[in-house]
């Protein structure tokens, strides 16, 4: 590779742990859409930046765009509030009015600057490397770059000294309360993090990567394990990996880096949906079907314990009984047969009769005293 791309894939890499660490939180809140509606919004705070200032490298552009997301977490909470609208249906209202908002600014009065809807939600990663940062005359690398590792800085720190109170408020408000904590203040600190990661994410990326890598890793992550240290952690490597075979992908097919960064990171998301050692669908296939087995094996214990010392006893130990009483296929039921006869459940007492074993019995007692 040549420094260009090395940096390209530097940014993407730092981007998208930058991304991952806040939305870990989004995704445990379900605020997955919330980063949707922020990485539009901003546009707006951009724009009227640049309307006032007149500079489009001025840092008032982030502060305002940071200010916009805010707000629009505040109207969306204000909205759905009053009960009329859901959550959803209120950020589905707020965001596309203030991108709108934003959009047509740039038509009536930014015209002529570097502020093009296209770029904004597809971002160009390209380009980046071309604005450099420059301090007593060195060449210190892309600005972006820099800009996005104070930001992964910030979000560290952010994680780090207030990690106890973003967990208790994520997943007990309540007790967060009653214990002295402000689950409002915390959540609003929180969410001008969100703002201030989706304004220097999406400066290189665009807005439809800041969702990929704010959502996308996060949500991979949740699948392959129940501890939130780990989640972070995972949420990094996949976001790591995913800008890595993105821009590979890129390469090799002559294709948009953003796009291809976000194919990749939906990829990690459905291997991990198909995969995943316990929630994995493949997982969950494998786990209903054992159980499926192990409820029929009960209920045949069930099923002899009841008539075992009964008159029709004879009757209902048949195999060829099962299909009746139990209203099984007789594949079926000589597969549970089977299993039961491997697992010590039954023996047969002759060719087509059946007989519990003592382990049998324990099964069918344990499982009528549950009921």
């Amino acid at each position: 590779m040549i420094q260009p791309e090395l940096e390209i894939l530097a940014i993407a890499i730092v981007v998208a742990v930058a991304c991952a660490l806040p939305g870990v939180f989004l995704v445990l809140r379900s605020m997955a859409l919330m980063s949707d509606a922020i990485s539009h919004s901003i546009l707006l705070g951009i724009v009227l930046g640049f309307l006032f200032v007149g500079d489009i490298g001025s840092p008032l552009l982030i502060l305002a765009a940071a200010a916009t997301g805010v707000v629009t977490v505040v109207l969306v909470e204000l909205l759905n509030q009053t009960r009329l609208v859901k959550e959803d249906a209120a950020i589905g209202l707020v965001f596309p009015v203030l991108f709108s908002i934003g959009v047509i600014l740039i038509a009536r009065f930014a015209g002529n600057v570097h502020l093009d809807t296209d770029a904004v939600l597809l971002g160009e990663l390209v380009f980046a490397p071309f604005e450099r940062f420059e301090l007593a005359g060195a060449d210190l690398g892309p600005r972006v770059l820099w800009v996005m590792l104070v930001i992964l800085a910030l979000n560290a720190a952010f994680l780090g000294i207030f990690f106890k109170e973003l967990k208790l408020t994520t997943f007990d408000a309540g007790l967060a309360a009653a214990l002295g904590f402000s689950p409002a203040l915390v959540h609003y600190l929180f969410m001008s993090l969100v703002s201030i990661t989706a304004v220097g994410a999406f400066d290189a990326v665009g807005s439809i990567l800041v969702v990929a890598m704010m959502i996308g890793p996060p949500a991979t992550a949740y699948l392959l394990t129940d501890r939130l240290s780990t989640m972070i952690a995972l949420s990094a490597v996949v976001g790591v990996v995913g800008a890595a075979a993105g821009y590979l992908l890129s390469s090799t097919l002559d294709a948009s880096i953003a796009g291809s960064m976000a194919v990749a990171i939906g990829l990690c998301f459905a291997g991990a949906f198909a995969f995943a050692p316990e929630r994995g669908m493949v997982a969950v296939r494998r786990r209903r079907e054992r159980q499926r087995w192990e409820f029929a094996e009960t209920m045949l214990a069930i099923h002899l314990f009841n008539h075992e010392s009964l008159p029709e006893h004879q009757e209902e130990s048949r195999v060829q009984h099962l299909h009746e009483h139990l209203r099984w296929e007789e594949s079926f039921a000589q597969r549970v047969v089977d299993r039961a006869l491997d697992h010590g459940v039954v023996v047969r007492a002759n060719h087509d009769r059946l007989e519990l074993t003592s382990a049998g019995r324990h099964t069918a007692r344990r499982a009528i005293s549950s009921l």
